[in-house]
């Protein structure tokens, strides 16, 4: 069977800069694969790129036997990929609400929306008590929730995470990877790009690693999380 999402000798480049040099990997229906790597090692680079904001100079994209690394990006989102980014992003003079509106906007079927706000607010209750409070008055936890539940609202096969627990106290960190594995369990196959390493290898299935933007190790999420080179060079172990 075919791989959900799968990336084939993927080169992108910054101008002149090679960020991407050749990445291969695959995700399936389902699972939740996170890439893991330092700073620079290419990781927000890769989701940019399958979401269709960075167009490879050279490799291929595919999302369910779909060729998309030509598509452009609101194409993408309406074929099923769609990213909660790095920083959050949200619509700070818009409300909760509006910025749920605004991640439904490649969707035909708006008779199912009213199903997908219920889905978000049973997810983030604390995003219910606050519909119209205006997003830039958040938390950064309560935006970060935000950013989820619109990236949620274009329903996608395919859901791009790029540091969701970044600048979070780790009470929030906790809370938020409770919900990834809800969000996983209902059906929404995830792709994570996460600093805290241990965190995401104990939510994953898989894991690949990235060095210079280059995949140099991928395995299962419990061999990754032993392994100790991976364990001194991203677990903070000596």
């Amino acid at each position: 069977m075919a791989a959900l999402l799968e990336l084939k000798d993927v080169h992108t480049y910054y101008g002149a800069i090679h960020a991407l040099r050749g990445i291969s990997f695959t995700v399936d229906e389902g699972e939740i694969v996170t890439l893991i790597g330092s700073n620079g090692a290419g990781k927000s680079t890769t989701l940019r790129t399958i979401s269709g904001l960075l167009r490879p100079r050279q490799g291929e994209i595919w999302l369910r036997g779909e060729r998309i690394d030509s598509r452009k990006p609101h194409e993408i989102v309406a074929l099923g990929v769609s990213q909660s980014p790095e920083g959050r992003r949200v619509f700070a003079r818009m409300n909760i609400q509006e910025n749920l509106e605004m991640g439904a906007f490649a969707r035909k079927d708006r008779g199912a929306l009213a199903a997908e706000y219920a889905r978000v607010y049973e997810l983030f209750p604390r995003l219910s008590e606050r519909k119209l409070q205006k997003a830039g008055t958040l938390s950064g936890g309560e935006q970060q929730m935000l950013a989820i539940g619109r990236a949620l609202m274009a329903a996608p096969k395919v859901l791009l995470l790029d540091e969701p627990s970044m600048g979070l106290a780790p009470i929030l960190v906790e809370q938020i990877f409770e919900i990834l594995r809800t969000i996983n369990a209902q059906g929404t196959t995830v792709l994570l790009v996460e600093q805290n390493a241990l965190m995401a290898l104990g939510i994953a299935r898989r894991g690949y690693i990235l060095q210079t933007g280059e995949v140099v190790l991928t395995d299962t999420a419990d061999k990754l999380r032993t392994d100790p080179a991976v364990r001194k060079a991203y677990l903070g172990e000596d």
